[in-house]
């Protein structure tokens, strides 16, 4: 089953937009730009998301069948190890806030209007997931993302977008040759249920990544070679 989740509320005020920009001793002008960008912004804004429930066919050592897509990372096939059942998404901004551009000289309005896009991105993502808690009531829910580890690399996109079939079509997110999505202010995974949770940054030793959701964790490093092995 695939379901598009389109016409997902999103709201912003100036205040909101001004505490991410996290900009000291902002000014009138920071206002005045802010409130421009919202006033440009929100008329057109539409997150949307599209998701899958999709069954867990086959794995092997190093790989996993997702509804008959091969996918090859270790630690993938270990998290779906007990998993039957799984939710394939795709999140998004929303082309028409994406088509909002400004001078690329102009730094700061750029950085505010990166600031709105990903904020419109966060209401996509926790739209889907309260949406499938509320229809699916799945317990706990961990998710990994191509590209977030290097057990599974960014070209595994394609796979990813396969199982969903016409994104493009669907939510407007394609893929370019190095498997980026555009928009840029999209995500794509796999949730999966867990009796832990389970964030892919627990397994990158990167230091000062302003994506981190959770600490390095050594151990877990460790105990996902045993498994694998």
């Amino acid at each position: 089953m695939i379901e598009v989740l389109d016409g997902i509320p999103f709201s912003l005020d100036a205040e909101s937009v001004r505490k991410r920009l996290r900009i000291r001793g902002q000014s009138a002008t920071v206002e005045s730009m802010v409130g421009d960008l919202l006033e440009a912004a929100l008329p057109v804004a539409r997150p949307k998301a599209m998701y899958a429930v999709s069954r867990v066919d086959d794995r092997t050592e190093n790989t996993v069948e997702i509804d008959g897509v091969r996918f090859t990372s270790k630690v993938l096939r270990v998290n779906l190890d007990k998993a039957n059942r799984v939710f394939v998404y795709v999140t998004t901004c929303g082309r028409e806030l994406d088509a909002i551009t400004v001078p690329s000289t102009d730094l700061l309005r750029a950085y505010c209007l990166d600031t709105i896009k990903t904020m419109a991105l966060g209401a996509a993502i926790r739209h889907l997931t309260d949406y499938l808690d509320r229809r699916y009531h799945p317990g706990r829910m961990s998710h990994m993302n191509p590209g977030s580890l290097g057990d599974w690399p960014v070209s595994q996109q394609a796979q990813l977008f396969s199982v969903l079939g016409d994104v493009e079509g669907a939510i407007g997110v394609t893929l370019t040759e190095g498997m980026a999505m555009v928009p840029t202010k999209s995500t794509s995974g796999i949730c999966f249920p867990t009796e832990v949770r389970f964030e892919s940054c627990q397994l990158c030793p990167m230091e000062k990544c302003i994506g981190r959701r959770a600490p390095y964790d050594p151990d877990l490093v460790r105990q996902y070679q045993r498994t694998s092995t």
